[in-house]
């Protein structure tokens, strides 16, 4: 019976020592974790994120502008000489060009004027034909006075001083000397008035008058010739004929407004725009516009912006020049002007949900290997779940679009499965 106790003991024994060897076992397991369990608890602690990549998108339509065709010139026609209307040649609507005639006047009157003045300066002439040739004729009397005074005076001279010796030797009377003494002082003294006479109608003219009735009947001729010409009042300008307020005898003095062409080719494309549009045209040289349901979408040259704001419409004025030889484009139609072109709208984009907004102002985060960057953007068009960037980022970078609001900057994170 001991023996039997005994064995029961011992029996109970080592099954308490196995259990206790194994429990020191599972207690060293235990404190000893594996490398894989380590791991995995890492990545469970670092946040998880989604990201895409940044991409540029249609923003929105390009911008458009009403605007109006406008003839780029308009100009009247002002008659330069008065006269009755003889002939009118066109109709108001019609095409004229620069230089074609569009109605004339009555020449009569001025053609009678021309007559008198060239009556007057064929008289004029003739006059001054006699005139210089009785001056010649004066002249060359004078000449000859001249010579036969100055042989006169030689041939006196020699008889004086004969007669002065004749009267040292008592041959002639002291009156007798003094006499041909006065007659050759007389001699000299004609020879000099002649000379005056002469120097005087060589040195002056004398026909200056009558040279100045026939400059100005000549003159009066050329104004009488350009009032003729005038007579046909003529188109200034290539394009249409818009007013036309004359009818045949009508008495038109100098000056009427006769007639308005307006130019056609080239033709205007005019605008008001807010500062703001200006603003996306300025330095640029050519827009495209278009006609609705008559001109597809065409380019057509900046031929002015203003810089300054009009006071009275408060606006900026834009013109467009564009080539009309086909006269398609007709003042008063209207048009659309593009501001800005297709390609302008496709701008760098985020989803809106992607920004982080703080105290005013807007941060996305970037993912740059295992980290993030936190960067300030500026902000701009918004169209449906997206938004225009306009600075901090760049198209193709990656963009953490999920699990932004719970980061900092330069934090390590993982990427959703």
């Amino acid at each position: 019976m001991n023996r039997t106790w005994n064995h029961t003991v011992k029996h109970s024994t080592k099954i308490a020592g196995a259990v206790v060897i194994s429990a020191a076992l599972l207690t060293g397991c235990s404190s000893q974790p594996p490398a894989d369990a380590t791991a995995n608890t890492a990545e469970a602690q670092l946040k998880t994120v989604r990201a895409a990549p940044i991409e540029k998108r249609k923003i929105s339509e390009p911008m458009e502008q009403v605007a109006d065709v406008i003839s780029s010139i308009q100009m009247d026609i002002v008659t330069k000489a008065g006269g009755d209307v003889k002939e009118i040649l066109k109709k108001r609507g019609d095409m004229v060009n620069k230089g074609e005639v569009i109605f004339r006047l009555d020449p009569t009157d001025v053609l009678i004027q021309k007559e008198k003045t060239q009556i007057a300066l064929a008289t004029a002439q003739q006059q001054i034909a006699k005139a210089r040739q009785d001056l010649a004729d004066s002249k060359l009397d004078l000449q000859n006075g001249i010579k036969k005074l100055e042989q006169s005076i030689k041939d006196m001279e020699k008889d004086y001083n004969k007669m002065r010796n004749d009267y040292d030797m008592g041959l002639v009377t002291k009156f007798q000397l003094e006499q041909m003494e006065s007659q050759l002082n007389n001699l000299r003294l004609d020879l000099e008035s002649s000379q005056n006479k002469l120097k005087t109608l060589e040195s002056t003219n004398s026909l200056a008058q009558l040279e100045q009735a026939v400059q100005t009947s000549n003159l009066s001729i050329r104004e009488i010739d350009r009032t003729l010409e005038n007579m046909e009042v003529k188109a200034t300008v290539s394009g249409v004929l818009t007013d036309l307020p004359i009818e045949v005898g009508m008495y038109l003095n100098g000056g009427f407004r006769a007639a308005q062409v307006q130019q056609l080719d080239p033709i205007k494309i005019k605008a008001e725009l807010t500062e703001e549009m200006a603003k996306l045209v300025r330095g640029k040289t050519e827009l495209t516009f278009y006609i609705p349901g008559t001109l597809d979408h065409t380019k057509a040259k900046v031929s002015y912006l203003a810089d300054v704001m009009s006071s009275q419409s408060k606006s900026f004025t834009l013109e467009l020049e564009v080539p009309n030889g086909d006269r398609k484009l007709k003042p008063g139609m209207k048009a659309q002007i593009l501001l800005t072109e297709e390609s302008e709208q496709m701008v760098v984009t985020v989803p809106s949900l992607s920004v982080v907004r703080e105290g005013g102002e807007t941060f996305v985060f970037i993912l740059v290997g295992d980290q993030v960057e936190k960067r300030k953007v500026s902000l701009g068009r918004v169209n449906d779940t997206f938004q225009e960037v306009l600075s901090g980022v760049s198209e193709g970078e990656q963009l953490i679009v999920s699990g932004q609001n719970q980061l900092k900057d330069k934090e390590k994170v993982q990427l959703a499965k």
